[in-house]
């Protein structure tokens, strides 16, 4: 009777024993699929942001709040173990890409894999349009909000110089929080470099005497056209006329000039009235750049086509006539502008 009472009792560990195993391999598979199992991630632009001072436990709720992840917080507990994480995540945002496992996104967080964004200075804004866009953006933090442009080129290190033209047109990466002046200060930085390289290599003979006269000319030429191809042309063209000291009558010129008064539409009356910018009454450069000139601008203004065109005319689709002649000129504002094709 003792005998058959030690054999159940062992009958019954041994089964206990069979159960816990299966239990313990069946949480080890279970733990296991959770680690490389994608998130639920709905589409791109995902992320998790990490606050300063954030626990693991608030972590991990969010990631359940957002419905990123059931599992439960002990899983991730041995995961951050398992990985030898614990105390090394770092404070940022994450993204939360489609197909991402939790092991892939504590591997980025004790990396400081921080989320990367991007900003883009478009090529023919000017500064006022890039300081409403900076604005716009809800992922920096705006310390550049209440400086007058005095004061942003004094935070530039570039005291007493005039702003517009003075950021180059690129797309500049930076993380959540990152202050709009850092992106300023690249953009400002990049200008420089790509003017004065820019400024080495120009052709021989232009009527431009500093790099600051080759950065006015880009921006006129910034303005007047989007064409790749016609941009040297452009250039050659304005060379030509400072060269024979002709007025440039440039109307993008003018409209900066006008300020808050251009709403859209120029008129003869303001072709006719003098200011610093009106190329149609003062001779040679405006004083300052009208917009901010991309790379391929510069090269440009530095390299112009070479011909004997003085004047050029829009057809309407985004393209310009050139012409040698105040004759042929007419003729083509004519049929152009004034729709009376001969």
């Amino acid at each position: 009777m003792k005998a058959r009472g030690i054999a159940l009792w062992r009958v019954i560990l041994l089964v206990l024993l069979l159960a816990a195993i299966a239990a313990g391999s069946w949480l080890w598979f279970d733990w296991a699929r959770f680690a490389r199992s994608p998130l639920t991630v709905a589409g791109t632009g995902q992320s998790i942001d990490v606050a300063r001072g954030a626990s693991f436990k608030d972590i991990v709720r969010d990631l359940r709040n957002r419905k990123a992840s059931q599992a439960s917080p002990l899983y991730w507990r041995l995961l951050v173990m398992q990985m030898h994480a614990s105390g090394r995540l770092h404070a940022g945002e994450y993204a939360l890409r489609p197909g991402m496992s939790p092991r892939d996104l504590i591997a980025d967080m004790a990396a400081g894999k921080v989320m990367q964004r991007n900003f883009t200075i478009v090529d023919g804004w000017t500064v006022a349009d890039l300081r409403r866009a900076l604005a716009a953006v809800d992922t920096l933090t705006h310390d550049t909000a209440d400086l007058d442009d005095a004061a942003l080129m004094k935070r530039m290190g570039a005291e007493d110089e005039h702003p517009e033209g003075r950021f180059l047109p690129e797309t500049y990466a930076y993380v959540k929080g990152d202050p709009d002046s850092a992106i300023l200060k690249r953009a400002y930085v990049a200008m420089s470099r790509t003017l004065d390289e820019a400024w080495k290599n120009r052709a021989p003979d232009l009527p431009l005497a500093t790099p600051y006269e080759a950065l006015i000319l880009a921006s006129i030429v910034e303005k007047e056209t989007g064409r790749a191809d016609e941009r040297p042309r452009i250039a050659g063209v304005f060379v030509r006329r400072l060269q024979q000291h002709i007025l440039l009558q440039t109307d993008p010129t003018v409209i900066y000039g006008m300020g808050a008064a251009y709403v859209g539409n120029i008129h003869k009356s303001d072709l006719t009235a003098d200011t610093p910018y009106n190329t149609y009454t003062r001779a040679g450069l405006p004083p300052t750049p009208i917009a901010l000139p991309g790379r391929a601008a510069i090269e440009a203004a530095l390299h112009p086509a070479a011909g004997s065109e003085l004047y050029f005319v829009a057809r309407g689709d985004g393209s310009h006539v050139f012409s040698s002649t105040l004759e042929e000129h007419n003729r083509a504002v004519a049929c152009y502008q004034l729709k009376r094709c001969k």
